[in-house]
């Protein structure tokens, strides 16, 4: 074997959307005007408050020492006092609470802590990358399971476990589900819950995008349900909600056994966030909602821009009542492209970057993932690049 063979790189798949990203940067190079609705990178600014509270504790020198990978004390209180308000659940700051750099950091780094070589992880399929390929980074074996809008995805997981040997360690969920757009009730997570402890598995929620609903719709936690903290932990980033981003902060909540093993491997990681990202974070949870209120209208906004628009092009797509992106099948007329080739065409002939559904797993595939990142009327443009592709 060569030095510079790396077993378990080797055991990650190529990074699907980089061809994609390549087409983009080539037509900007070449100076066209390309709308990116292809990485759900949010482009508004964080709220003004938050802002200034950062700018207020940075100004402290202590806050520029080591900070503490767990995450400081009054953050972790300001996690169980959200819940506590939110949901309705009862949380310890000391044991059933650890802040990450990100939702994306903290699913990792659980992944590698709780999971050992060859034990086997269950995962939709399509999803979003970190929920399946920690596993693969961890040294486990992912079993995917079917998700979409004409899948029942509690039967599939059903199936799924049943024809898995040895015993599935543990299940990755997310809803609202990126990238199809998929919403739960709690009875779901009810039934998975029970399910989990008859199987003894391993559950973990990714709820990224908690507030990010419409129509009404309310998402509801893991942890609302009676015994899931025995099995259970759920994650959530202030990314979305928040517009932060490129703060890099969320939080992994509930099994205190879970949350004791990503302490204690962030221990070995990391001093924790920046401290003073840290202190704005506990004003983001503690203060008034209303600027999350806000970035929900903006985000609603745009996504029946975008359904309505593509509707009008003569592409209709299930309007999602969660997240940030539309999950949009490729149009029969289309169906000879697979989802990167549809990708670039678009790239080249509607001046519009989408993800490729490949990237999120072989079940993606025949679709494509718009992102909610720019305005309006940047919308509306992509829409008419769009539709001129489809007339011609």
């Amino acid at each position: 074997m060569s030095l510079f063979e790396f077993q378990r790189m080797k055991r990650l798949p190529p990074y699907v959307f980089a061809t994609v990203i390549e087409s983009k940067m080539a037509a900007r190079r070449a100076g066209e005007d390309i709308i990116d609705l292809g990485m759900g990178n949010p482009d508004m600014g964080t709220p003004k408050h938050i802002v200034e509270k950062l700018l207020e504790a940075s100004q402290k020198e202590t806050n520029h020492r080591y900070s503490a990978s767990k995450g400081i004390t009054k953050l972790r209180h300001a996690i169980a006092n959200w819940y506590g308000r939110r949901y309705g659940v009862d949380l310890d700051p000391d044991t059933e609470a650890v802040v990450t750099m990100g939702a994306k950091e903290g699913l990792a780094h659980l992944t590698l802590a709780t999971i050992t070589p060859g034990e086997v992880v269950l995962a939709p399929d399509p999803t979003y990358p970190i929920h399946s390929y920690a596993a693969i980074i961890a040294g486990g074996d992912l079993r995917s399971v079917p998700i979409g809008p004409d899948r029942d995805f509690f039967e599939d997981l059903q199936i799924a476990v049943r024809q898995t040997w040895p015993r599935p360690r543990m299940l990755v969920i997310s809803f609202p589900h990126n990238p199809t757009g998929t919403v739960v009730e709690l009875d779901f997570f009810e039934k998975v819950v029970d399910f989990c402890k008859e199987h003894q598995i391993l559950l973990v929620h990714d709820l990224a995008y908690a507030d990010l609903c419409f129509d009404d719709y309310k998402a509801p936690s893991l942890l609302q349900v009676k015994g899931a903290k025995d099995i259970g932990v759920e994650a959530f980033s202030m990314s979305k909600s928040y517009s932060m981003a490129g703060w890099r902060i969320g939080y992994v909540c509930g099994n205190k056994e879970m949350v004791a093993a990503l302490t204690r491997i962030k221990s070995y990681l990391d001093y924790g966030a920046f401290q003073p990202i840290q202190i704005a974070s506990i004003i983001a949870l503690n203060e008034g909602q209303e600027c999350v209120d806000e970035i929900v209208s903006i985000y609603k906004e745009r996504r029946d821009a975008l359904c309505d628009g593509l509707a009008r092009a003569g592409w209709p797509v299930h309007i999602p009542k969660g997240a940030m992106f539309i999950w949009a099948k490729i149009p029969e007329r289309f169906s000879h492209l697979d989802s990167v080739e549809f990708s670039k065409m678009l790239i080249r002939e509607a001046k519009v970057a989408v993800s490729p559904g490949l990237g999120f797993g072989m079940g993606g595939e025949g679709y494509v993932r718009f992102a909610l990142v720019e305005n309006v009327q940047r919308i509306n443009q992509a829409i008419r690049g769009i539709k001129k592709v489809f007339s011609e």
